[in-house]
């Protein structure tokens, strides 16, 4: 991918994905970042309680179901995702393409249920992109060097968008969520606490590795390893939000994934 093109990973999951009604508001997103970003890929998670029902599912079936078949079951809730806002996308007169993580050359390690992301081949992707398309991809799924299909354990879809956006070079990767940025504490217990406008990686880290779960700590570690700014915004108002890591980072030929590192093929 040509490094002086504007890139933009945007995530999206939780209560931002909650309803079907959700996916036009979304597009709405996507299409205003479209005049700072000509490439942009999007990570969906499963919409709302999606993922939970899914394992719940399985347990009527079976009490300690294979994880293999687990993982199969709990993929689908990220492809309802990807395909019905590649949809809301059509419809506001944009054109969309979705893939899953195995088709977005997304490569794992071997463990289901709690997968390391170790390599990403976007070609299709970069395809995509080059075709004027918004990209979309289903976050907290992959594919195994086995060719089987695995999920990222909890907080997978955070670590998918950083991943892509470390594979793409994008300029930063947003987050979006119910709350406007990161706080000092939670916001919905203690109205009082104060926003972060910035943080630096170690910060984030801290507090993540503490509880805090606005994001992901293994996705602020492969971003801090490659030196990928983070950006956290409320979905229902994008003003301000809180920063993680610099604004602009120096190109490097050397990506860090989660397992190995390595130099990223295209």
């Amino acid at each position: 991918m040509h490094q002086s093109i504007p890139t933009l990973v945007m995530k999206f999951g939780g209560a931002s994905v909650a309803t079907p009604e959700r996916f036009a508001a979304i597009a709405d997103v996507i299409l205003a970042k479209q005049h700072h970003y000509p490439r942009i890929v999007v990570v969906v998670s499963a919409m709302g309680n999606t993922t939970d029902e899914l394992l719940s599912l399985a347990r009527k079936v079976h009490p300690h179901p294979p994880r293999r078949e687990q993982d199969m079951l709990v993929s689908v809730g990220e492809r309802i995702s990807i395909s019905l806002l590649a949809m809301a996308l059509d419809f506001k007169g944009k054109e969309a393409i979705s893939f899953t993580g195995s088709q977005s050359g997304i490569i794992t390690s071997t463990e289901h249920a709690e997968a390391k992301i170790i390599d990403v081949r976007p070609h299709r992707l970069i395809q995509g992109l080059e075709a004027g398309k918004i990209v979309i991809v289903a976050g907290f799924q992959g594919v195994s060097q086995k060719g089987e299909i695995t999920t990222l354990g909890r907080g997978g879809s955070d670590t998918t968008a950083v991943a892509l956006g470390v594979a793409l070079q994008a300029e930063k990767v947003e987050f979006y969520k119910d709350v406007p940025g990161i706080f000092e504490q939670d916001p919905k217990l203690h109205p009082e606490a104060a926003m972060f406008e910035r943080m630096s990686y170690d910060q984030a880290l801290d507090m993540t590795r503490k509880g805090a779960k606005v994001l992901h700590h293994r996705c602020v570690e492969l971003a801090a390893k490659n030196g990928l700014p983070l950006h956290v915004l409320s979905f229902a108002d994008q003003a301000k939000g809180t920063w993680i890591g610099v604004p602009s980072r120096e190109p490097s030929t050397q990506f860090y994934y989660e397992g190995v590192s390595e130099a990223l093929c295209l």
